[in-house]
């Protein structure tokens, strides 16, 4: 089978559990060499491994925190020292925090949009300066539907996925000329990731006096096409918009919702 990333290099932020070591995996089976950042460096070896041994790529396993911009510029530094270079960045790190707009810590908001605005920005900087070196390379933030329509009681979660959208779409205009592609994936509810098994379940469950199971299938009643999210979904998009399929596509953000949210 042709491999659509064959001896691409990629670096995956957020890649040691969840969607982001799925994405990992995904671009390995595709051909892709990976770098593996998170801030749980073991679990990122231990993913790193088993994208060696079931793909027989290389990889390399990174801490990083990608609020520190010092981190972020030596995970993409020890990434091109070790590959050559660098051709695909998947911008995944982030996190979620819910609580009603006049009850949320300051904190606990501004921290929600350091991980997913400001890493995301501190990522792509860094990235575009190998990328446009090469006059070549594909950027990839893992976005959300909330990057499009409010989320209750996670405003700071929609803010920083809304800026992820403008971000996204002013620095592929920025890269345009360098044949850097920058795009955003938006996700629908991911129902059987950690986030929402080991989180967010409960923490709906208990605001809403209701069941899990309940909670699921709320949100399961949203989607037109009656089911979650899968991995699976996600990283199809993700490999596209990485290839030289997606040679014509820039400062997009794709939906993969089921055809919730349609804009």
């Amino acid at each position: 089978m042709d491999k659509n990333l064959h001896d691409r290099i990629a670096l995956v932020t957020g890649g040691a559990q969840g969607l982001g070591e799925a994405i990992c995996l995904r671009l390995a089976h595709e051909g892709a060499h990976v770098a593996v950042a998170d801030l749980n460096l073991e679990r990122a070896e231990q993913v790193a491994a088993e994208i060696v041994a079931q793909t027989g790529r290389r990889a390399l396993a990174v801490r990083v925190d990608v609020t520190d911009e010092g981190q972020v510029e030596g995970m993409v530094r020890r990434t091109v020292d070790e590959f050559g270079r660098l051709d695909v960045l998947v911008s995944n790190a982030g996190i979620l925090i819910a609580e009603g707009v006049d009850e949320f810590p300051a904190d606990r908001w501004r921290a929600v949009i350091e991980v997913n605005l400001v890493g995301y920005f501190l990522c792509a900087k860094h990235a575009a300066r190998v990328m446009k070196a090469q006059r070549s390379g594909a950027i990839i933030q893992i976005n959300s539907k909330s990057g499009k329509q409010g989320s209750y009681k996670s405003s700071a979660y929609a803010a920083s996925k809304f800026g992820g959208i403008g971000l996204t779409q002013s620095i592929a205009l920025e890269l345009a000329e360098y044949g850097v592609r920058v795009n955003a994936v938006c996700p629908g509810n991911l129902l059987d990731s950690p986030l929402w098994v080991d989180s967010l379940y409960k923490q709906y469950a208990k605001k809403w006096g209701i069941t899990e199971e309940e909670v699921r299938q709320k949100y399961i009643e949203q989607v037109p096409m009656r089911r979650g999210c899968t991995y699976e979904d996600v990283c199809n998009v993700v490999v596209f918009l990485a290839s030289d399929q997606a040679s014509y596509m820039t400062g997009q953000a794709i939906n993969v919702t089921g055809g919730q949210g349609m804009r």
